[in-house]
């Protein structure tokens, strides 16, 4: 009886001991929730658009809108759901774009390399289509040259949200 009992009040501490996993993308670390019940169906299909509008607290830190990306796939996985049925697409504007900057152009406003660039080289090898708000891009003084490849420059995160809206994704902000 002892044992059972020092077992149960050990349990709980053996659950919040258990570490993050990042099955997907190397970042956004999650915890698995084996018993949890409410879990996605992995015969569907998931259709995302997410305005991305969150950046980072400071220059030298990941913007939190691409970390729940990240983490928003990572727990997919661990649901079941199969990465080829997670279609994802980034509208990124407001704070967040200036995220998505090479390093030297991000070098020389915050006096830091970007530290996101390895963040979006993952979310794209992921399979996410990254995109960044035009208008946005003008509205903060970002040059389109400073923009990485990895991510596509659109008319406008509204057009870009409607237009995939339209198509069937479902709408999420971060």
């Amino acid at each position: 009886m002892r044992t059972l009992l020092f077992l149960l009040t050990l349990a709980p501490a053996l659950i919040a001991a258990q570490g993050k996993v990042t099955p997907v993308v190397p970042f956004g670390g999650i915890y698995e929730i084996p018993e949890a019940t409410v879990r996605p169906d992995p015969d569907l299909e998931y259709r995302m658009i997410i305005d991305v509008v969150t950046g980072a607290e400071t220059p030298d830190s990941v913007g939190q809108g691409l970390h729940n990306v990240a983490r928003m796939l990572n727990l997919f996985a661990v649901g079941g759901v199969p990465a080829d049925q997670v279609f994802v697409v980034l509208a990124i504007h407001g704070g967040a774009t200036v995220g998505v900057m090479d390093d030297y152009h991000y070098r020389e406003r915050f006096g830091v390399d970007n530290p996101n660039l390895p963040l979006i080289e993952s979310l794209k090898q992921a399979g996410v289509k990254l995109t960044v708000c035009g208008q946005s891009l003008r509205g903060r003084d970002v040059p389109v040259e400073a923009v990485v490849p990895e991510v596509e420059i659109a008319t406008s995160m509204l057009t870009t949200v409607a237009m995939y809206e339209m198509m069937g994704y479902g709408l999420l902000r971060f």
